[in-house]
């Protein structure tokens, strides 16, 4: 899809020097990417501790 963007260009060419990315296209994907993959596992520890599983570590790795 194209678009038009108005970016603050220090923030982008600070952006690809960091992760050695040569072009804007490509810096911002990656970046959409982060915050997609972020927002989810933030997401994901909402549940942290109000999932039982019925595991029993300690069996699972041999520890009797």
């Amino acid at each position: 899809m194209r678009t038009t963007l108005d970016l603050p260009e220090d923030l982008l060419s600070e952006a690809m020097q960091v992760t050695n990315i040569r072009t804007k296209t490509k810096v911002i994907t990656v970046a959409l990417e982060e915050l997609v993959r972020k927002s989810k596992i933030s997401a994901l520890k909402k549940f942290k501790g109000k999932v039982d599983l019925g595991i029993d570590l300690d069996v699972l790795r041999d520890r009797q």
